[in-house]
């Protein structure tokens, strides 16, 4: 024979008490509705111009203003159009790649380093001006990049650095909301207490650093590699200022250069190889984040479970 428990709650009643006497909260159809039809439109807005441009790097040049820009039509010749964009004007597309791969191995690599070292040391260690220095991290945060690109380009242009691989990497080694990122993060991911068992048992200060502080600082490093990463990859004012030399642009200046090209009256027909192009470049960037995604995720969750 069982028995029945009823429990009675008065309408006052809050979720958690709801919660604890077992009874679950009805959720709002339409709500849910509202923001299920929310939640596509962005996801249909997000993929919308990588399908065209996916769509679009499969025809020849002949079908793209013939045909309807979502649809495949004709010839598949999309492994055609990357053959012709990588050998075009003597392979320059794998130059332009060569050049986009050193800035931003040097230049997000470097920068991603020093936001480590940087936030782990504003994070853990006190030092006289420690204030001043977060008021200028925070200043240096809300200063759009294109705002110190002609300053920069003076000061090297005094220096002989322009038209340079250097003109690019050094300004791209600085990224204040990186070393902000890794400061708030180091904050909370790296206990105090475990440094200081460390140094208790005869860890130097590299030691501990390296071997306890690092592994934990690995989600929010894979973070700012992937904003400093993609902010290098897609930098296009910063080249633009400073180089003049073909042979150093980065991808996105190179594909517009071809876009000027096609564009220009009696140039050459290439729409067909800057989508093509367009496609090439974005897909490196696809395939660093679904590498990295399971580091970013875990990144994200840290220190919202308190113990």
């Amino acid at each position: 024979m069982s028995s029945t428990t009823l429990v009675t709650l008065s309408p006052r009643a809050t979720a958690a008490q709801r919660r604890r006497a077992g009874i679950g909260t009805i959720a709002n159809p339409r709500r849910n509705v509202v923001l299920t039809v929310l939640t596509a439109i962005i996801v249909v807005y997000s993929l919308l111009p990588l399908v065209w441009l996916v769509i679009n790097a499969s025809k020849t040049q002949g079908e793209l203003f013939s045909s309807f820009g979502l649809w495949f039509s004709g010839d598949f010749a999309l492994f055609d159009n990357i053959g012709r964009a990588l050998t075009y004007d003597d392979g320059v597309f794998l130059r332009w790649f060569g050049n986009t791969l050193l800035y931003v191995i040097v230049g997000a690599g470097g920068a991603t380093l020093l936001s480590i070292l940087g936030g782990y040391a504003l994070a853990k260690f006190d030092f006289p001006g420690k204030k001043a220095v977060f008021a200028v991290v925070i200043g240096a945060v809300a200063v759009p990049g294109t705002a110190l690109a002609v300053p920069t380009f003076l000061m090297f242009s005094e220096m002989g650095v322009t038209n340079t691989p250097l003109a690019v990497i050094i300004p791209s080694l600085i990224s204040p909301f990186g070393l902000y990122l890794m400061w708030t993060f180091a904050t909370e991911a790296i206990p105090t207490e475990l440094m200081e068992a460390a140094r208790i048992d005869g860890a130097s200060e590299f030691r501990t650093f390296w071997n306890v502080c690092m592994p934990l600082l690995a989600p929010g490093t894979v973070t700012v590699l992937l904003f400093t990463m993609v902010a290098t990859w897609n930098n296009y004012f910063l080249p633009l200022i400073m180089l003049r030399d073909p042979d150093w642009y980065p991808l996105i200046l190179g594909l517009n250069q071809w876009n000027n090209q096609a564009s220009t009256a009696g140039g050459e027909p290439i729409f067909d190889l800057v989508l093509t192009g367009s496609l090439l470049t974005i897909v490196p960037l696809i395939v660093a984040f679904l590498f990295m995604q399971r580091y970013w995720q875990s990144g994200l969750a840290a220190g919202s479970v308190k113990e």
